[in-house]
């Protein structure tokens, strides 16, 4: 079940792409958009990727922290940030230490088959750890775009 507004967000550690450590706690102090997705490399993902991508300038303009999370590891993460130039922290989570805690690892129905994934769910944190805004299903054409006009940008 994903979280609710009004709650804090659950504290984690995880690697980003160039191996680093982590962890939300780090970004108190300033709004984060915490965006889940299901697997690098995908259209809807990559799609979802380079929306915030193009749209980095204004979330850096608010110093707003932009995060992407999946299952992937740092290696594929390193891949993907490269061949799309992401400009922001891709996290890898192969242990569901933050999509478990968040809700996002759900039942899914693809191609008449039902198994369990990361549906793609964005939060938006406030500077003191909590959530603001709770996204499920977002689409990605469209999600960095929502995220600005929620946050009133």
């Amino acid at each position: 079940m994903l979280l609710n507004v009004g709650q804090k967000a659950p504290d984690f550690s995880l690697q980003d792409q160039t191996g680093k450590e982590i962890s939300l706690s780090h970004f108190l102090g300033k709004k984060v958009v915490l965006y889940f997705y299901p697997k690098d490399n995908t259209p809807g993902c990559t799609r979802q990727a380079c929306g915030f991508a193009a749209a980095y300038d204004a979330f850096r303009e608010q110093d707003i922290a932009v995060i992407g999370i999946s299952k992937d590891s740092v290696s594929s993460h390193v891949k993907f940030a490269e061949k799309y130039n992401l400009p922001f922290i891709l996290l890898s989570d192969p242990e569901r230490k933050a999509i478990e805690p968040f809700g996002v690892w759900q039942e899914k129905k693809m191609c008449g088959k039902t198994a369990m994934g990361v549906v793609r769910t964005t939060y938006i944190i406030d500077e003191n750890g909590v959530i603001s805004h709770v996204m499920p299903k977002v689409k990605p054409d469209t999600n960095a775009q929502d995220v600005l006009e929620a946050l009133g940008r």
